[in-house]
């Protein structure tokens, strides 16, 4: 059964805008659909080295873009997360992350048995990252450990509020004490530009499913010269009895990428849209900053997080809508109710005091729309809306 949520409606859900495939995606997805589709040519025991067809030249092409200088595909930017952590960690180690990572990040540190220490956010209602605490947690670590945390992880561009980090002021303080640097660009590469090195970083997570066209599960881990042989390191085994070895297979990609066929295909058929389409992240910016100006036009609606926003993932509180939803028939679920027979979707059915949305490539003409709509459901509800200047 056909999903056709992108042919029929205009879908503004936050995890997924990113990760919309190209037509050229879609052709290779149908045709690298059967398992381990890419493998009829392998003669390295790892996809990351398949030549036909060009995975290899994939991951140099890939690295360069994020300027970093080694890449392998994981499933998906947990996965990578987890195998950074793990390659580079200890169990009893600690870690400290900021308090709006996600929540795969704090998993990824207890699968590895990690001690966590949150860099606190601003709270209401920008909830920003201030740099300067990372500093104040390595002391705070080194006093009460004896030694300053084995990674600091930062979250680029945050699920909750779609604010953009200051990960260059992160990385210059992690340089500064001498602690690997992870960066979580699941809502950040793919979509904008990213220069790893000029950040600073150490380590460097993506999404292919959120952010880079790509089918799922397909995630990315990018590292320096530095520290390749660390995290890619290959497996030491010998059986006793078999005799067999896995020299060529990588520990943390448990021997090979994990992304066998439709997630990297898709990938690289989308790639030479991605690196055209971050050139355009600052339109993509301005359309986001439109619908947030026009959505604030109702009474009682507002933006949380930076202000303008800086990103396409937008959140708003809406107090107005929750109350509205009281008198309604569908309860806190008349939004997604009335978007929906707008052709709208996207929205988490049940929200109505706070939701957030995601413009990334959605034209002018659909934002547009979308503005007209949740103007329309205002006044339907008798929420008054400010005339346009």
């Amino acid at each position: 059964m056909s999903r056709g949520v992108e042919s029929t409606y205009i879908n503004l859900n936050p995890i997924q805008r990113g990760g919309v495939l190209t037509a050229e995606a879609r052709k290779a997805t149908l045709e690298f659909a059967d398992g381990y589709s890419v493998c009829d040519y392998c003669f390295e025991s790892r996809v990351d080295l398949v030549q036909n067809p060009p995975v290899r030249n994939l991951t140099a092409d890939i690295a360069e873009f994020l300027n970093m200088d080694d890449v392998r595909f994981t499933a998906g930017c947990r996965h990578a997360k987890w195998a950074a952590m793990h390659m580079v960690t200890e169990p009893g180690d600690t870690i400290v992350l900021d308090s709006l990572a996600h929540y795969t990040s704090y998993l990824a540190a207890e699968a590895n048995q990690l001690n966590v220490v949150e860099v606190p956010h601003s709270g209401y209602p920008e909830f920003t990252i201030d740099p300067e605490k990372y500093a104040e947690k390595f002391e705070e670590v080194e006093r009460n450990t004896g030694s300053l945390p084995a990674l600091a992880l930062l979250t680029h561009v945050d699920y909750r509020y779609g604010n953009v980090a200051d990960a260059a002021s992160v990385g210059k303080i992690c340089k500064e004490y001498g602690v690997p640097f992870l960066l979580n660009t699941a809502y950040s590469s793919g979509v904008m530009p990213i220069d790893g090195k000029k950040l600073g970083v150490d380590f460097l997570c993506a999404s292919g499913h959120k952010s880079w066209a790509a089918s799922a599960p397909m995630g990315i881990l990018a590292t320096t010269f530095e520290w390749n042989q660390q995290v890619f390191d290959k497996s030491t085994i010998r059986g006793d009895w078999s005799g067999r070895g896995f020299t060529k297979k990588e520990v943390a990609l448990f021997g090979c990428s994990p992304v066998f066929g439709a997630p990297v295909m898709s990938l690289m058929a989308s790639f030479p849209t991605v690196v055209e389409r971050v050139k355009h992240w600052d339109e993509e910016v301005e359309n986001a900053r439109y619908l947030a100006s026009q959505i604030e036009r109702i009474e009682g609606l507002h933006q949380m997080g930076v202000k303008p926003t800086e990103h396409t993932l937008v959140a708003f509180e809406s107090l107005p809508f929750f109350e509205a939803a009281s008198k309604s028939k569908k309860r806190g679920y008349f939004l997604y109710h009335e978007l929906k027979k707008r052709k709208i979707m996207g929205i988490q059915p049940g929200m109505s005091k706070s939701f957030k949305l995601n413009t990334f490539g959605l034209s002018r003409k659909q934002i547009e729309y979308v503005a007209n709509a949740f103007l329309e459901i205002a006044r339907k509800y008798d929420i008054p809306v400010e005339d346009e200047a």
